[in-house]
C-alpha cells in the first residue's frame, strides 16, 4: 500500500475511534449491552437515522414521550405504530422507492409521522419550505417530479398547479374530498414492514433568495455521523429539545434526528411563539433548544418581567444556527440564560463546519467556533491558494462527512482539495477560531475599499435604540457604491440618523459609516431569518 494510501488509513481509523467515543459519551453506545448497538447500526443502516433510530426508541423505552404538540403526547410506541400503519397504506395506494414524496407542513405530528412512513418504505422524501410563494413551490415540484404531496390545510391554494396525489396532514376544518393522514392510518395494519432496499434520504432545499430553490439530496446514513455534532454540543440520550427552528430547514431536520438517535422527547409548535416557548421549556423541562437568531432576539425582547415567569433552568444547550448570530445578541444571551448559547455555522449542502462552543463565545463574541470532529475548514483566495495567515479574509470551503455530493440537477459547488464552497468569507483569529464576515456575492466596493455588511451590521445593533439592522450597496456616482443601512428602532426610541453614523464611526474606518440610513418598521427575511436583502433593494 502506498504511503499516502496508509496514512489516509490511520487517519480515518483515528476518527472512527474518536467518533466512538464521543458517541459514548453521549450515551449511544450502551456499554455493556452492545448486542444494543450492534441493534441500532442494523435499524439506521436499513430504514435512515429517522426511522431507524425510531424502532430502537420504541423497544428501548415505548412508553416514554417520544413528540409532544399542541394536539397533546405520542409515545415512541405510538409513533413506530402509526408510521407503520401509513407506510403500509400509501403502500397500497402505490408508493413505493422511486416516488417522490414532498410535504409542506409545519412542525407537528403529521410531518414526524410523513417522515418516518418514508423512511419505512425506503421513499425520498423533498422538505418544501413553508415560506415559499406558490411559483417557487410549483417550479420546484415540477422539476423534483413529485407523486406525493402531503401538506397543511393552510398552504390549499398555494398548490393548484402541481399535479400528483394529496394528502392533509393537518387541518382545523372538514378536510373535504382530501384524504388526511388519519384516515390513511386507520384503515391500515400497523405491524412492522420489511426492511426497503436501501433508505429513502432527505432532499433539503437552499433558500431560493436568488431564484428557483436548489435541491440538495442528503442520504448519509452513519451513526458516526453523529460524532460531528455532539463532539462540540453535550446533547445526551433520554432529555428533552424544543425546536423553534422548522424542521424543513437543514438545521431543525438534523437536530431532529439526532434527538431521535438519542431517544429524547421532541417538543414542536405549528408556528413559533416567544412566550410559548418559555412555557415550553419550563413545562417538559427541556435540556436544549433550536432556534434561528432572530427567534432568540424575539425570546429576549419579551423582557426581565415576562422572562422570569419561566423556570428555564433546565437548558444546558441553546442551538443557534441558520444565519449570523450577531456579539450583542449573543451576549445579551449569554447574560439571561447563562454560558449554554452553542453557535452553529454551516450550510444546507456541507452542512455543519464549525461550532463555537459558549467558552469560545466568551473569549471572542462573534464567533462560529471551530471544525467538531470530522469536518475540516479551510480558506482560499481568489487564485484558489490556501490562506494560513490569521486576520486574512478569504473563501470558505468546508469538507464533512455530511456534506452532499451535488444538487438534484446535476450542479454542484465550487470545490478546492476535496473541500466544498459555502458561498460565504470568513478568517480564523490567532487561537484558530472561524469569523464570517459576509457572503463573497455580498461585497461592497466604495471608493476601492470592500466592505462587508456584516461588520458594519454589527456595530449598528450595538447601539442601545437599535433592534435590528442591514446594510447594503447603492449606486453612487462618484464612489460607484455607497452604503446604505437599513435600521429598525427599538420601542420608544427616536434616535435619528447622524448618531448612528457617529456611532459606526467610532468603532470603523471612515469608508465604512453609511452614507444613508433609513428607519423602518421591520427587515424582510425568510423562514430561518436571513434578511432578504434584494427586497431591500
Amino acid at each position: 500500500m502506498r504511503p499516502s494510501l496508509l496514512a489516509d488509513a490511520a487517519s480515518a481509523a483515528v476518527r472512527t475511534v474518536r467518533s466512538i467515543g464521543v458517541l459514548y459519551r453521549a450515551g449511544l453506545v450502551p456499554v455493556p449491552r452492545l448486542d444494543e448497538g450492534i441493534r441500532s447500526l442494523i435499524a439506521t443502516r436499513r430504514y435512515g437515522p429517522l426511522a431507524g433510530s425510531l424502532r430502537i426508541a420504541a423497544r428501548r423505552a415505548p412508553h416514554a414521550a417520544g413528540l409532544v404538540d399542541e394536539r397533546g403526547v405520542m409515545t415512541f410506541s405510538q409513533l413506530d405504530l402509526r408510521s407503520n400503519a401509513l407506510a403500509r397504506g400509501w403502500s397500497q395506494r402505490g408508493v413505493r422507492p422511486g416516488t417522490t414524496l414532498a410535504v409542506l407542513c409545519r412542525d407537528h405530528r403529521g410531518l414526524v409521522l410523513t417522515l418516518l412512513a418514508a423512511g419505512k418504505l425506503g421513499v425520498p422524501v423533498l422538505l418544501l419550505n413553508t415560506g415559499f410563494a406558490k411559483p417557487q413551490l410549483t417550479d420546484v415540484c415540477v422539476r423534483e417530479k413529485v407523486g406525493v404531496l402531503v401538506h397543511d390545510e393552510e398552504f390549499t391554494d398555494l398548490l393548484s398547479d402541481i399535479p400528483g396525489d394529496r394528502y392533509l396532514a393537518w387541518a382545523d376544518s372538514d378536510p373535504g374530498a382530501v384524504p388526511s393522514l388519519d384516515d390513511v392510518i386507520a384503515g391500515s395494519d400497523d405491524h412492522p414492514l420489511p426492511a426497503p432496499a436501501k433508505p429513502g434520504g432527505f432532499v433539503l432545499l437552499t433558500s431560493g433568495t436568488t431564484g428557483t430553490p436548489k435541491g440538495a439530496p442528503r442520504p448519509k446514513v452513519s451513526p458516526l455521523h453523529s460524532a460531528e455534532f455532539l463532539d462540540r454540543i453535550p446533547l445526551r440520550v433520554g432529555e428533552a429539545t424544543y425546536f423553534g427552528a422548522p424542521l424543513f430547514h437543514a438545521t431543525g431536520i438534523s437536530q431532529f434526528m439526532l434527538s431521535c438517535a438519542l431517544g429524547c422527547t421532541v417538543v414542536l409548535r405549528r408556528k413559533f411563539d416567544p412566550e410559548e416557548t418559555l412555557r415550553g421549556i419550563a413545562e417538559h423541562r427541556c435540556t436544549a433548544l433550536v432556534l434561528v437568531p432572530t427567534m432568540l432576539q424575539r425570546i429576549l425582547d419579551l423582557g426581565p418581567d415576562v422572562l422570569a415567569r419561566y423556570d428555564t433552568s433546565s437548558l444546558r444547550v441553546i442551538f443557534v444556527a441558520g444565519s449570523a448570530l450577531a456579539p450583542e445578541l449573543g451576549n445579551r444571551a449569554r447574560e439571561v440564560f447563562g454560558d449554554v448559547v452553542h453557535n452553529v455555522y454551516g450550510s444546507t449542502e456541507v452542512a455543519v463546519a464549525t461550532v463555537a462552543t459558549p467558552r469560545d463565545w466568551a473569549r471572542a463574541p462573534g464567533t462560529v467556533g471551530r471544525p467538531p470532529l470530522g469536518c475540516r475548514v479551510a480558506l482560499y483566495d481568489e487564485q484558489d491558494r490556501r490562506i494560513d495567515r490569521p486576520y486574512v479574509t478569504g473563501r470558505v470551503f468546508v469538507g464533512s462527512g455530511l456534506a452532499f455530493t451535488g444538487y438534484t440537477d446535476g450542479r454542484t459547488k465550487d470545490a478546492i482539495d476535496g473541500l466544498i464552497a459555502t458561498g460565504d468569507v470568513g478568517h480564523f483569529d490567532a487561537d484558530g477560531l472561524l469569523f464570517i464576515d459576509g457572503r463573497d456575492d455580498e461585497m461592497i466596493v466604495s471608493g476601492g475599499e470592500n466592505v462587508y455588511p456584516v461588520e458594519v451590521e454589527n456595530v449598528l445593533v450595538e447601539h442601545p435604540d437599535v433592534r435590528e439592522a442591514a446594510v447594503i450597496g447603492v449606486p453612487d456616482d462618484e464612489f460607484g457604491q455607497r452604503l446604505k443601512a437599513f435600521v429598525v428602532r427599538r420601542d420608544g426610541s427616536t434616535v435619528d440618523a447622524e448618531v448612528l453614523r457617529d456611532h459606526v464611526r467610532h468603532t470603523l474606518a471612515r469608508f465604512k459609516v453609511p452614507r444613508d440610513v433609513e428607519f423602518v418598521d421591520e427587515l424582510p427575511r425568510n423562514s430561518t431569518g436571513k434578511v432578504l436583502r434584494g427586497a431591500l433593494k
